[in-house]
């Protein structure tokens, strides 16, 4: 479904990433982990068009989208989840989910709204608050729901864990797996190494920009440098 061939992204003269190359099929969870500062948001943006690659190559369900602008990124059908949420501030939760239905050609969203409000009950509850006054889990939700609205093929997770307390986190992590087993495809950038990998069907280890090691979630959770690196081990 998409396929990273060779990547580089620089800023100015710095070298931010270095001839990366992955892919996710269809129907899994992919996990890239690293450190801060490894290149992960930089991947993530840089798929999405929100930044420019130097090098390599971006394949979306066959077609190349390195030079392709953000909202047709969006429209067809690959859509991100930001780090820190960027919920807007100002609009209502519903108001929110609504944005995130903008590309779409069709304007019949009740079977989305019904889909999100049953996953995340707090968002119906809420559904007429400012969603500036939401909690950081229940922005999370918010941030991930205004996403499905786009009806997205492939979902790229940035950081859903952030900031979050222990409760909201292990409920985020059942979300992801939920989504995909109802068709999205994911792929996730994550520092709870652990809890990325548990849920992985493959995982990617990323360091300065580079890859530097690959394999299935259980795996590299088994993996001795992982577990010191990483995983506390």
């Amino acid at each position: 479904m998409l396929k990273i061939e060779n990547l580089s992204v620089h800023y100015g003269m710095i070298q931010a990433v270095r001839d990366v190359s992955f892919h996710v099929e269809q129907g899994e969870i992919v996990s890239l982990i690293g450190a801060n500062g490894a290149g992960k948001t930089t991947i993530l943006r840089t798929i999405s068009g929100l930044n420019r690659s130097s090098g390599g190559t971006i394949t979306f369900e066959g077609n190349e989208i390195q030079k392709t602008l953000p909202q047709k990124i969006v429209a067809s059908g690959l859509c991100q989840v930001p780090e820190g949420r960027h919920v807007f501030s100002g609009l209502t939760v519903q108001e929110n989910l609504e944005m995130g239905a903008f590309l779409r050609k069709d304007k019949e969203f009740k079977k989305e709204y019904d889909m999100i409000f049953e996953r995340f009950p707090i968002l119906k509850e809420r559904k007429n608050q400012d969603a500036a006054t939401l909690s950081g889990g229940e922005q999370q939700m918010l941030a991930m729901g205004r996403a499905l609205m786009s009806k997205p093929k492939l979902l790229l997770l940035d950081e859903p864990s952030m900031g979050l307390a222990p409760i909201f986190i292990q409920e985020i992590f059942n979300i992801i797996q939920e989504i995909n087993k109802q068709g999205t495809t994911i792929l996730l950038i994550e520092q709870n190494a652990k809890m990325a990998l548990s849920i992985a069907d493959r995982g990617y280890v990323l360091e300065t920009g580079s890859i530097v090691l690959s394999g299935t979630g259980k795996d590299l959770i088994d993996d001795e440098e992982v577990k010191k690196a990483y995983l506390g081990g």
